[in-house]
């Protein structure tokens, strides 16, 4: 029976994918981060390697795997060729002219695209798991969507209402705001969303629409670890650890199980741009998949460490013979060309997970193992 019910909620993918890559990331880190005070002697700083395993292993590496869903896709490329063609280019040429105005004016504006990027990815997953809730009172919608921005947006305004400890990319990228009632303010009102949520589940419940597990799994990993990371602890390690985790593993999960259904429906057939691109999307192939991710990111962070920063010289040995150009004329052109593919994934990640967009290909495709169980219970 409980095999059953867990089978019947609108999972992406699989009860066992979803939950162990999409879903459990943020609640893991969570618990990981509560668990922080009691080794936090000996981790009260992101160490070298740690900095490694999640800035490279799986923050950059995260933007590389939209790749397999754009530009390594002949199709898409066909069906949107000034999108593609454009964006890095535009990309890079308002980058350059945001740090011609000055350095923090580019950080800055950066920091704000990758905010609204993480908080419009916590959206898009939550509109996904609520596919299926169909009929319902538009009220309800209203409040799903009031709680998952609640879940970031109030998080985001006590920051800028506190002095953190941490920032997103450099020092000052956010503007300080000296309103802590602000922030008292949103916390009241989030945790008045918080109640209309709750009240919303139990009437749906008495209405027997059932529980969608998904959703409310996605709604607490991220409440808790927004929450944990920016408001809770006042941490460069648990912030950077919560933030990371929480977004860029479901992201890398969500690409890789989009791959594999495009491989499978497909077949030799495949409109990746080589043969061989469909191959990494097995169990197999996992760490070759991982493999190439990381190999992108590695060299975008030694590209990073060799010509700018000059901070992880251990772990980028090979790049410290390239010349610095920290303060240097050149870094206006040059920093919003490593921040190129970065920029690029937070404008391309707007417009190629649109639900709103009906029969689309990418949803045939996302959504293939449901559409291959309703065709089997269809007499």
């Amino acid at each position: 029976m409980a095999q059953s019910l867990l089978n019947r909620q609108p999972w992406i993918f699989s009860a066992r994918f979803d939950l162990g890559f999409i879903l459990a990331p943020a609640v893991l880190v969570t618990l990981a981060a509560l668990a922080w005070p009691l080794v936090g002697s000996a981790l009260s700083e992101t160490s070298p390697w740690l900095w490694l395993v999640l800035v490279v292993g799986v923050d950059v590496a995260h933007v590389y795997s939209t790749l397999f869903r754009t530009y390594l896709d002949r199709a898409e490329l066909a069906a949107r060729p000034w999108l593609y063609g454009l964006t890095p280019l535009l990309a890079w040429a308002g980058g350059s002219l945001l740090y011609w105005c000055g350095s923090l004016i580019f950080w800055r504006v950066l920091a704000y695209a990758a905010v609204f990027h993480f908080v419009r990815q916590q959206y898009g997953f939550m509109m996904i798991y609520a596919r299926r809730e169909r009929g319902l009172p538009p009220l309800f919608r209203r409040i799903d969507k009031a709680a998952i921005y609640g879940a970031t947006l109030y998080p985001l305004i006590y920051w800028h209402c506190h002095s953190r400890q941490f920032s997103w990319f450099v020092d000052g990228d956010f503007i300080r705001l000296d309103l802590p009632l602000l922030a008292t303010t949103a916390g009241i009102a989030y945790g008045a969303i918080l109640a209309a949520y709750a009240v919303k589940e139990a009437m749906l419940l008495r209405r027997g629409a059932g529980f969608n597990l998904p959703r409310n799994l996605l709604l607490l990993g991220t409440a808790t670890s927004w929450f944990i990371g920016i408001v809770l602890f006042d941490n460069d390690l648990v912030f950077t650890a919560t933030n990371i985790i929480a977004h860029g593993v479901p992201y890398i999960a969500l690409i890789w199980g989009y791959g594999r259904n495009q491989a499978r429906l497909q077949g030799a057939s495949s409109s990746f741009l080589a043969p061989s691109i469909a191959r990494l999307f097995t169990w197999r192939a996992v760490p070759l998949y991982l493999a190439v991710l990381i190999g992108l990111a590695f060299l975008e962070e030694g590209l990073w460490d060799g010509l700018v920063w000059r901070e992880h010289g251990g772990i980028f040995g090979i790049f410290e013979k390239l010349p610095s150009l920290d303060a240097s004329n050149a870094l206006i052109w040059l920093a919003p060309l490593l921040a190129m593919p970065q920029a690029t994934h937070y404008i391309l990640d707007a417009f190629i997970w649109r639900m709103q967009t009906r029969d689309t290909n990418w949803k045939q495709v996302l959504f293939a193992q449901e559409r291959a169980v309703q065709q089997v219970g269809q007499p």
